[in-house]
């Protein structure tokens, strides 16, 4: 260390204020560590991505969009009325104060656990020893820790013909502050981030061109849950261009190559092409930490990196998921603290907020020869009628003889509030029998999940 570096000692370090990171220093603090937690945005970064300019924002522009389309559709029931041109301004507002109200609900739980922030970034020195630097004339912070947590995220992925201005070529958190309505956008990926981007733009009134470079539309989904959103995008009026490159972009149009090729109107051009995680600028190496190619860090079963240094969520392999995160940074906590303990869930559900909604959770078809599963439309639920769409489906599939079930997939009207009973029924081991058996109420959407469940006891 340099002569006239003091460096701080503290107990428990987290780096990162997202889901994974905030969590992880509560659940440090509830075990009575003392920990201090770091963010490059300080109390302002708390929720990450996620609550700030991610899951929370996207699900509101979302929920706005639906119920805006489901409006005009409802006309054939008797809903009748003019609905007039979104206000981007008055969302951007009511959004703006959703997010405040969780950020201060996290900072008010960090604060009552005794949790310290420190606002920077932060980057190793050694094993046990790092810097804050927060920038301008604020001094660096050094500090000596005894084990400390990896939380720091991801960040979106560029493409080097769509260099992001923020004004014309934008990525997903620049769409969620946007203050009007684009008249047109080509959404450059035909992932989850841009079917949910692109499909809420279009119910709100913007034309929409969805590019996938990959021959299907949400790559690496079966493409039984595929169609049905590929579908509905078309009833929108959406273009989606599969097996499609992007060859150049010029004054408010986006030239294309490949299977779609053409130039497409775009106002603004959306790149949405998935994400990288967060690991370039923390000094890793000094701490003795390897970062792989693809920028992850590989983790043991007790999300340990190295001793006394833990990481989770994005910055691991696995599907990049706010629910997983958390559930990782208690498992973390443990192991720093201690405990033998493992990251072992038996699934980890994934959703997808398109339209329709897709749910999926669990294995299906792995093992055909041992496996049964069972399909049941949405249109026999009477409940799912009364929405006015009943579009979609559920599939469970289970091993034979009264076997549990191993997976879910759900394609259809609030399928992301409905999945977590499939989750329940997998990590208990539970068979269709047990499902089947278990009183839903009706009229509801998830008596689906039961009726399926009786299909495949019967068969």
């Amino acid at each position: 260390m340099v002569v006239g570096e003091i460096a701080e000692s503290i107990d428990l370090l987290v780096i990162g204020g997202g889901p994974g990171g905030y969590t992880a220093a509560l659940e440090a603090a509830a075990l009575g560590r003392t920990v201090t937690l770091v963010d490059r945005d300080g109390p302002a970064g708390l929720g990450g991505v996620c609550l700030r300019v991610g899951c929370i924002p996207s699900k509101a522009l979302i929920e706005v969009a639906e119920l805006r389309s489901r409006y005009a559709a409802l006309a054939v029931a008797g809903l009748r009325g003019v609905v007039e041109p979104f206000d981007m301004g008055a969302f951007q507002a009511w959004k703006d104060a959703i997010v405040a109200r969780l950020t201060g609900g996290v900072a008010g739980l960090l604060k009552a656990a005794g949790v310290t922030i420190l606002t920077g970034g932060f980057r190793f020195l050694g094993a046990r020893r790092g810097v804050v630097d927060a920038g301008g004339t604020t001094p660096p912070q050094f500090l000596e820790f005894t084990d400390a947590v990896i939380a720091t995220g991801s960040t979106p992925r560029a493409l080097p013909r769509l260099v992001r201005d923020g004004v014309h070529i934008l990525d997903s958190t620049d769409v969620l502050g946007l203050t009007a309505l684009p008249s047109s956008v080509a959404v450059v990926g035909g992932g989850y981030i841009g079917v949910e981007l692109g499909t809420a733009l279009r119910k709100l009134g913007s034309a929409v061109t969805i590019v996938e470079a990959q021959e299907s539309l949400l790559p690496g989904l079966p493409s039984e849950v595929v169609t049905p959103v590929r579908k509905r995008l078309s009833a929108l009026g959406v273009d989606v261009r599969t097996g499609t490159s992007v060859a150049g972009v010029e004054q408010d149009e986006l030239v294309l190559a490949g299977a779609g090729a053409g130039a497409v109107p775009a106002e603004v051009v959306v790149v949405a092409i998935g994400r990288r995680p967060n690991t370039d600028d923390l000094g890793l190496a000094d701490a003795g930490i390897q970062v792989g190619a693809d920028g992850l860090l590989a983790v043991g079963p007790d999300r340990i990196v190295v001793p006394h240094i833990a990481a989770i969520g994005d910055v691991t392999a696995g599907p990049a998921l706010a629910h997983k995160a958390t559930a990782e940074a208690r498992v973390a906590v443990a192991a720093l603290s201690g405990r033998r303990v493992a990251f072992e869930p038996a699934t980890i559900p994934m959703v997808v907020y398109s339209d329709p909604e897709i749910a999926i959770t669990g294995a299906m078809g792995i093992d055909q020869s041992r496996q049964a599963s069972v399909r049941r439309p949405f249109a026999a639920s009477g409940r799912a009628l009364t929405t006015g769409d009943p579009t979609g489906f559920v599939r469970m599939a289970a091993m034979p003889d009264g076997g549990p079930v191993t997976g879910v997939h759900i394609v259809g009207p609030h399928a992301s509030e409905l999945i977590s009973e499939a989750v329940l029924a997998i990590e208990m081991a539970a068979s269709p029998e047990d499902v089947w058996s278990t009183i839903h109420p009706h009229p509801t959407l998830a008596e689906a999940i039961a009726d399926v469940a009786l299909d495949l006891r019967s068969s």
